[in-house]
């Protein structure tokens, strides 16, 4: 088992179901790796297409198989599930970098937009630029 950092690049959401009918809504993702949750800041009124370029860092190891993206919308009395997005893990245990991906967000079974992830994954022990 390789264990290590996992680098979660949230660039942004498009095409997302409005849960707001008289406002824009006001996104934000759960970032949730095994045990792990993160929570991105509130794209305040960028409603069904938001721009986060924020990174997350996640302890992991290689036997975490998928990392799960909620998107929500945060109202004053409580927050609505947009939908999630599940993203397999292995390829970037095996690459080390994954580019900026599309990855369907998805509720109740049914497309409802998408998001956009780049990961990186840091071995224990290994620089970043050791091989530069």
């Amino acid at each position: 088992m390789v264990r290590g950092t996992l680098e979660v690049l949230l660039v942004g959401a498009k095409g997302l179901e409005n849960t707001d009918f008289l406002n824009n809504m006001d996104p934000y993702a759960l970032i949730i790796c095994r045990t792990q949750e993160q929570r991105s800041s509130v794209a305040s009124g960028k409603g069904t297409d938001p721009d986060w370029n924020e990174t997350f860092v996640f302890s992991t190891s290689d036997d975490v198989t998928e990392l799960i993206i909620k998107l929500m919308d945060s109202d004053v009395d409580s927050d609505d599930f947009v939908g999630e997005a599940s993203i397999p893990l292995e390829a970037v245990y095996v690459e080390g970098n994954i580019p900026t991906t599309v990855y369907n967000v998805v509720k109740d079974g049914e497309y409802r937009g998408e998001i956009k992830i780049g990961l990186t994954f840091n071995p224990e022990g290994h620089r970043p630029d050791e091989y530069s």
